[in-house]
């Protein structure tokens, strides 16, 4: 064996629910990446078991997600979305009954959604329990992160909520998985030093960097970003492989812009006569994208046909050179460092199905070809690869994300700078509370914990770096403004003793995610 390749894909939406809507614009996020992602992904999954392939894989499943899916609200919605999809297949098959192309793919889309909706009730409408099963077999690691995908370093000031987020996300792994989670993702591979040394203090004992986190560790790592590192703390330490990374993700280089592949923006839902797709749009009276697409990237030219047995011959090609170039990767840095190196490439699981639609193809078919094809690299997870080899460097990581320039700059810029001031008052309230009332019970303490989710929902990624990108600001800017006033308000009826609790078991009822969050994370503890 010359070489190891670790494949890591992170799955993570924001908390979005509500109930008080009979349908919500953007709960659409969660029904899309299930139908287009989680789905096919778990299809594969399920395929390589079949096939009695040994494809380890490691999976991150953020605790908003999970708490998501395992929603019954959420999942009987998404029921009425996936049945939505087949009468809109169905209706397009009649529609496109004399226009062949597009009656082809009209019946693609309908056999798909078919059979998506089967494995969907096959497995329970239970997509975490169906990962679950999976790593109880030994065929996927996965792995957590922060409780809401907070940036951890915007909250390094405030050591206790940057522990809360920690433990939080700990805490509802066991509740998921039946297990304490080994591996974390870090939100936007987003590191400061002292954030380690909270990660150890909840047993996670791996975590990965963009490649310069680990390049420019102290002292330089002996062989860069081909093996990992332990932090003082005992926290290993991956770094991304960047020619991984850019024949992936590069829009340029990247697989994913070939002309051969079905275009992401060109829907029915914008192309089509409004009055024939309302029923099927994500907001009724505002086109958007149904998950019907009949057309291929195709470039600069007028947008051709998509053509799926051309698309999967693309992906089967990308798959091979992929594998080509990962072996002379392995075979030339084996002979320089003399030892099998470890390429670490993790991906926003996203990219593979909703934003690249062969995308799980593309996953399929590298490892069936890695598997079957060569000898020369094996797929490993980086928790088997420490297990197998568990001595190495000790070193400082650099203070690093995977963000615009390689920092906090998406998160922390002139669109979203107004949020922190809020947060470190509010934060510094949550340690005050915690102080105050350690024990408490009853109603006092359904306040404390509804405090803690609205803060640690305050406290999300996701609400900047939409502000930032500008897709739903107005919905990320209501969002930061009324978890934060509903965490005020429960801090005041907190401290003067009079809890209203039919306003608190409506907003119990409205963000109900991490049901025995602890407001104790919180305390100042000797180390902060």
């Amino acid at each position: 064996m010359q070489g190891y390749f670790s494949l890591v894909l992170h799955a993570h939406l924001p908390f979005v629910r509500h109930p008080e809507h009979e349908r919500f614009l953007e709960e659409s996020w969660l029904f899309e990446a299930v139908t287009e992602t989680y789905l096919p992904l778990l299809q594969v999954l399920e395929g390589w078991r079949r096939d009695g392939m040994s494809a380890p894989l490691t999976l991150s499943l953020s605790p908003t997600l999970c708490a998501m899916l395992n929603d019954p609200l959420l999942r009987d919605r998404y029921d009425r979305h996936l049945n939505g999809l087949v009468a809109l297949a169905e209706k397009e098959i009649h529609r496109t009954h004399w226009d062949r192309p597009f009656h082809e793919l009209a019946l693609l889309y309908h056999r798909r959604f078919t059979v998506l909706r089967e494995l969907w009730h096959f497995n329970g409408r239970d997509l975490v329990g169906a990962f679950r099963r999976l790593q109880d077999e030994g065929r996927v690691e996965v792995i957590t992160t922060a409780a809401t995908h907070a940036l951890l370093p915007l909250l390094a000031n405030h050591p206790p909520s940057l522990r809360a987020q920690i433990l939080t996300a700990r805490d509802h792994y066991r509740a998921c998985f039946g297990r304490d989670p080994r591996g974390i993702w870090l939100p936007e591979c987003a590191y400061v030093e002292g954030v380690d040394s909270v990660l150890g203090e909840a047993n996670l004992r791996w975590l990965i960097l963009d490649t310069h986190g680990l390049l420019y560790a102290r002292p330089r790592p002996r062989f860069a970003h081909f093996a990992p590192i332990f932090t003082p703390s005992g926290v290993a330490v991956f770094g991304r492989d960047p020619d991984s990374a850019r024949q992936v993700w590069s829009r340029h280089e990247g697989y994913p812009g070939d002309p051969r592949y079905r275009d992401f923006y060109r829907d029915i839902g914008f192309d089509l006569d409004l009055d024939y797709v309302k029923p099927h749009l994500p907001a009724p009276e505002t086109r958007g994208f149904t998950g019907i697409k009949y057309y291929r990237i195709t470039g600069s030219q007028a947008k051709e046909i998509y053509r799926r047995d051309v698309a999967l011959q693309a992906a089967a090609e990308h798959a091979g050179h992929f594998l080509g170039q990962r072996l002379a990767q392995a075979q030339k840095t084996f002979a320089i460092l003399g030892r099998p190196p470890l390429m670490v490439a993790p991906y926003d699981a996203e990219l593979f199905g909703h934003w690249w639609y062969e995308g799980p193809e593309f996953l399929d078919f590298f490892a069936r070809k890695l598997f079957y094809d060569q000898k020369t690299i094996a797929l490993i997870t980086p928790g088997q690869y420490l297990t197998a080899h568990p001595t190495h460097q000790i070193a400082r990581p650099a203070a690093s994300s995977w963000g615009e320039e390689g920092y906090w700059r998406t998160w922390l810029n002139e669109t979203n700078e107004w949020i922190y001031p809020h947060l470190q008052v509010a934060q510094a309230h949550m340690t005050a509370l915690a102080g105050r009332f350690p024990k408490a019970t009853g109603l006092k303490a359904r306040a404390l914990r509804q405090a803690a989710r609205e803060l640690l929902l305050a406290q999300a990624s996701d609400w900047p770096f939409i502000l930032r990108a500008g897709a739903s600001p107005d919905y990320a800017l209501k969002r930061v403004k009324n978890h934060l006033l509903r965490f005020l308000a429960l801090r005041e009826q907190i401290v003067r003793g009079h809890v209203d609790e039919p306003w608190l078991r409506e907003i119990e009822s409205r963000d109900n995610l991490f049901p025995q969050a602890d407001w104790t994370y919180w305390r100042q503890t000797a180390e902060a």
